[in-house]
């Protein structure tokens, strides 16, 4: 598994800490995507600007490149019942680990104990195979291979698993899914990518900015909490990424040329660390990362970010303060409180130069 050394650092879980009112956490998207908000950090001026998504592309220059994270999240929450009992059991899908094995959240848990069998429908079932490390379970999921795969029998039972904060009902799927999503895997949605429409990506094509995908698989890891006072101390959760031998090259092409990489999200940028070499040469790769980055961290690759305002006291956060600088950060996060910024998933976006 990938992961950086950690630099030391006195901070605190708390130096990332912020109020936020309730009313600005999003609960639903904006239309069209591009429409939403777009707040400008200049690292080197030190300004902070307000824009619209869709002026984004004002920020990018011919030879750059812009690099995706094209997992697509799967309706992933589904709801069973105990073989036998009734008993009803919800679980999560969080990550693929073999044939018909998923690793998932099951609640409540004690009602899925090794050996329990879930029946889902008449087409759909999974027997428990082991509890691992977290409490999450092993599933096995049981089907009619010959009538249907298993990502259709998903799509049918299963509903989006929407971050905690977010309480309104999603009426269309869709809206939590970037419209470059592919990679059938992620538990959550790289949401920096939700602003991009497909207009907007054909217009950044045409300025002369190449596109690269990459892949992480988001895991629910996204949401938990710091546990630890001193961030040094915190483990970070391991997800799946894949770089490919094209989107490499032409990373790296623009780097050679003098152009910027500009990450899409910070799956995108956490993706882009892990498989680069200390030169700031990425390599075609796919393993885990448990990469966790924070004040401190050299970037090697990423010269410049696309990402939405995360919660308080989030590894998120610390990412994004560790590009450019906590105490930027943290008073820039205090402006877009008072200008209504929304927040989270569903929220507006920031660009970091």
């Amino acid at each position: 598994m990938i992961s950086n050394e950690k630099t030391f650092t006195d901070l605190s879980v708390h130096d990332f800490s912020y109020e936020l009112p309730e009313e600005l956490i999003a609960q639903e998207p904006v239309e069209p995507r591009d429409s939403s908000r777009l707040m400008v950090l200049d690292r080197d001026e030190k300004t902070v600007t307000d824009k619209t998504f869709s002026d984004i592309i004002d920020y990018l220059s011919a030879g750059d490149v812009l690099v995706i994270n094209d997992s697509k999240v799967i309706p992933a929450r589904i709801f069973g019942e105990k073989e036998g009992s009734g008993a009803p059991i919800e679980i999560v899908l969080l990550r693929r680990r073999g044939t018909d094995l998923w690793e998932a959240l099951t609640r409540p848990g004690k009602k899925a104990k090794p050996g329990t069998d879930i029946i889902f429908s008449s087409e759909l079932r999974a027997h428990v195979e082991e509890v691992v490390e977290g409490g999450n379970r092993i599933l096995r999921f049981e089907y009619d291979k010959t009538k249907e795969d298993f990502f259709s029998l998903i799509d049918k039972l299963g509903s989006m698993p929407l971050p905690p904060y977010i309480k309104k009902p999603l009426e269309d799927k869709d809206r939590y899914q970037t419209v470059y999503a592919s990679e059938r895997g992620s538990a959550a949605a790289p949401t920096a990518g939700l602003h991009f429409t497909p207009e907007l990506l054909e217009k950044i094509r045409e300025k002369g900015v190449k596109i690269a995908p990459v892949m992480l698989h988001v895991g629910l890891g996204t949401f938990r909490p710091v546990k630890v006072e001193k961030i040094a101390d915190h483990t970070m959760h391991s997800e799946f990424i894949s770089v490919s031998p094209e989107s490499a090259k032409i990373i790296n092409e623009a780097k050679k040329n003098g152009g910027r990489v500009v990450a899409v999200g910070t799956t995108s940028c956490r993706t882009l660390e892990s498989v680069s070499d200390d030169d700031g040469t990425v390599r075609a790769l796919s393993d885990d990362t448990g990469i966790f980055i924070y004040p401190g961290y050299k970037f090697k690759v990423v010269d410049a970010l696309i990402t939405n305002f995360h919660l308080p006291e989030s590894t998120l956060i610390m990412l994004v303060s560790a590009l450019a600088g906590r105490e930027f950060v943290m008073d820039a996060y205090k402006q877009a409180v008072e200008r209504k910024y929304r927040f989270f998933s569903f929220g507006d976006a920031m660009f970091i130069k």
